[in-house]
C-alpha cells in the first residue's frame, strides 16, 4: 500500500509555485518504502545496484539469495557460511564482495545498527555510522533513509537526477552544483524527500519532452 503523502505534497504546493506546477504535471506522489528489510539487507541491495542497471542487479541478488537456506535474504552472520568465490560466482565484483564482507562485519560489531536501533538515530548519525562501511557513501545512505526508513527531510544534493530535474523544472541554464542545490532546497524543508521524488519525475518528463 502506498503511504499517505498528502500532507507533504500540500506543503510543497504552498512552498513554491514552480513545484506546485510540477506536482500538477506529475500527479500524486507514489513513493513507496521497503520497510521489511533490515539496514544490512538494504545496504547489500544498494551495493548490488551500484553502477548497474536495476534488472542486472536484481538478477545478481536473486542468485545471492539462493546461496542461503530457503532462498531468503540472509542476516550478516550467515555470510560466514559462503566463500568469496561463491559471492563472485553470483555476479558480485571483487570490490563489491569486499564491501559486503565489511558490511557484515560492521553489522555484527554494531557499527551498522539493527532495525530497532536505527529508528532511534538521527539522519546525521545514520550517515556517520554507515559511511564507515567500505563502498558505502553518503548518497547510498541517503537512499536508505528515504526508501527504507521513510525519512521525510532527506535532500540528496549529489544526486544527478535531482540536480538535472531541478534544472529542467526551474528553467536553469545549467544544473545547480551540490552546494547551490543545498541552499535551494531550504524552501522544501521539512519535506525535502518528497521534493526530491518530484524532481526525479521531472528528469523523466524532460526525457520525453
Amino acid at each position: 500500500m502506498v503511504p499517505d503523502h498528502s500532507k507533504a505534497v500540500a506543503y510543497l504546493k504552498k512552498a513554491c509555485p514552480t513545484m506546485k506546477g510540477l506536482i500538477g504535471r506529475v500527479g500524486p506522489c507514489a513513493m513507496e518504502y521497503e520497510t521489511k528489510r533490515t539496514p544490512f539487507q538494504a545496504l547489500v541491495s544498494a551495493v548490488a545496484h551500484q553502477q548497474l542497471h536495476g534488472k542486472a542487479a536484481q538478477t545478481i541478488l536473486g542468485r545471492y539469495r539462493k546461496l542461503f537456506p530457503g532462498g531468503r535474504e540472509p542476516g550478516p552472520k550467515a555470510l560466514a557460511g559462503v566463500s568469496d568465490d561463491d559471492l563472485r560466482g553470483v555476479g558480485f565484483s571483487r570490490a563489491k564482495t569486499a564491501a559486503i564482507r565489511d558490511l557484515a562485519e560492521k553489522a555484527i560489531s554494531g557499527v551498522v545498527p539493527g532495525r530497532k536501533e536505527i529508528e532511534t538515530l538521527s539522519d546525521e548519525e545514520i550517515i556517520a555510522r554507515l559511511t564507515q562501511v567500505r563502498g558505502i557513501g553518503k548518497w547510498t545512505v541517503e537512499m536508505l533513509l528515504i526508501f527504507t526508513l521513510g525519512r521525510g527531510n532527506v535532500w540528496p544534493v549529489d544526486d544527478f537526477g535531482v540536480r538535472s530535474g531541478y534544472q529542467w523544472a526551474y528553467g536553469l541554464d545549467a544544473m545547480p552544483k551540490p552546494k547551490e542545490l543545498d541552499a535551494l532546497g531550504e524552501k522544501f524543508r521539512p519535506h525535502r524527500s518528497h521534493a526530491a521524488w518530484y524532481l526525479w519525475r521531472a528528469t523523466e518528463l524532460a526525457k520525453v519532452g
